[in-house]
């Protein structure tokens, strides 16, 4: 990935909050069959390892798990949301008019190596803590108990777990870093307004701690 200095992250705990926030991961292989890619839900657990891991679980019936062998590497991204970025929200456009459209986006890329894990026990266990996770926010929570051991212990026996080592962390939030202080908060405002708070909030707090 292209990362111009202004627009990098190196900081592991920030890296490890935009995957926490934002689990829903694209796991990207090359194998025998070529380049693939696959949407998938993942859980980091930062404790393990220099740069943590991440546990996941794919469908019995996906060819990855069988195409990818034990130490393979995989790169998987993470994106806390993107917007398109008009020059007109920029004041000093309207003075000087040298202001170009643009995207704006936040990501993180976790190089690492698989491990696949087809046992029950490693399954349960990655289950249970992305329904944790998952399910914290809701009024009832659901868990694994509510549903019938049988229909449960079958449901288990459709999946795969794949855990990743991290090996490299990549981050880059491009939030109008090389702009203005005033050019980076009115268009953070702008986005706030039309109900794109994820990367207008995050434009300000790079307008706050840029000084002016």
């Amino acid at each position: 990935m292209y990362i111009p200095a202004h627009f990098a992250d190196n900081d592991t705990t920030s890296l490890h909050q935009l995957i926490a926030t934002h689990p829903f991961g694209v796991l990207v292989s090359h194998t025998a069959s070529g380049l693939d890619a696959n949407h998938l839900p993942c859980h980091l657990d930062a404790t393990q390892g220099a740069l943590g891991r991440l546990h996941l679980h794919v469908a019995r019936a996906n060819p990855l798990w069988r195409e990818l062998a034990d130490g393979d590497a995989v790169l998987v991204v993470f994106s806390a949301g993107d917007a398109y970025i008009s020059p007109s929200w920029y004041p000093s456009k309207h003075e000087a008019h040298r202001q170009v459209p643009t995207w704006n986006y936040s990501v993180a890329h976790a190089h690492g190596r698989v491990t696949i894990r087809d046992d029950e026990r490693y399954l349960r266990g990655v289950v249970a803590r992305l329904t944790r996770t998952h399910e914290a926010g809701e009024t009832r929570p659901w868990k694994m108990s509510d549903a019938p051991a049988d229909f449960t212990d079958t449901l288990l026996k459709a999946i795969v777990g794949i855990e990743i080592e991290i090996t490299r962390l990549e981050g880059k939030r491009k939030l109008s870093q090389n702009k203005d202080v005033r050019d980076i908060d009115a268009a953070g405002r702008t986005l706030l307004e039309r109900g794109q708070a994820e990367v207008g909030e995050a434009m300000l707090q790079e307008a706050a701690r840029k000084p002016s």
